[in-house]
């Protein structure tokens, strides 16, 4: 799990970043564009990989779920420790990337952890949304690693944003992703405070995701057994 996104980063940097290390403001050093990529990969993967186990999680598991009694809520609890350990391993196999690269980085770096923790509840939510919809609609478990593919690209951790067109920028508001990537690059890249006020809307939301998703959960834990 950590290996996967640090060869992404090389080999994105390989081939992008003679043409987009020039398009970040503020970043002198020549390994400015793997710097960025690195900061947007954490916060991405994830949770891409919180949204994509618990998407399959209820299907999986259905054997155990029909034949043990135990707290349903064990298993995304398990889902999301696991998570959390591949994207500590991740975070520290960058720190070390950046001392290599001589980037330094401030206090701000402390704002990472109440950022992840925000990462997980709009993860968790959508998630657990998907997961209980998935086993009565299994179609959605075959459009979703799709739709996050798209959310991918739809979200600035490949590219700067300064490279969209600025009557298209706002459509990225839409994107509750943005908001965590843009603040994660703020602090592991540029070493500022996140923007709070841009932060404040998406932490909402992704609080009443992980309410609706914990609420359907727990409605839905017995028919989920017998639908499986």
């Amino acid at each position: 799990m950590v290996l996967n996104p640090l060869a992404q980063v090389a080999i994105y940097a390989l081939i992008l970043s003679n043409v987009l290390s020039a398009k970040l403001p503020g970043i002198e050093s020549q390994y400015a564009y793997a710097i960025y990529l690195m900061a947007g990969l954490l916060a991405w993967n994830l949770f891409s990989e919180i949204v994509s186990r618990c998407l399959t999680l209820f299907i999986s598991q259905g054997a155990l779920m029909k034949k043990i009694s135990f707290p349903r809520i064990t298993m995304p609890t398990i889902v999301v420790g696991s998570c959390l350990i591949n994207n500590l391993l991740l975070f520290l196999s960058m720190l070390g990337v950046f001392t290599l690269l001589g980037h330094s980085l401030s206090f701000t770096l402390l704002w990472l952890f109440p950022l992840t923790l925000n990462v997980v509840m709009l993860a968790v939510g959508v998630g657990l949304i998907l997961g209980v919809l998935n086993v009565f609609i299994r179609d959605i478990g075959q459009v979703v690693p799709i739709i996050l593919q798209m959310g991918f690209w739809f979200t600035p951790v490949v590219y700067p944003i300064n490279i969209i067109p600025e009557e298209y920028r706002h459509l990225l508001e839409f994107n509750p992703m943005y908001a965590f990537t843009n603040a994660y690059h703020q602090i592991l890249v540029y070493q500022t405070t996140p923007d709070l006020l841009h932060l404040v809307p998406i932490i909402g939301v992704s609080l009443l995701l992980l309410l609706l998703g914990l609420f359907l959960f727990r409605r839905s834990s017995a028919e989920m057994v017998d639908v499986l």
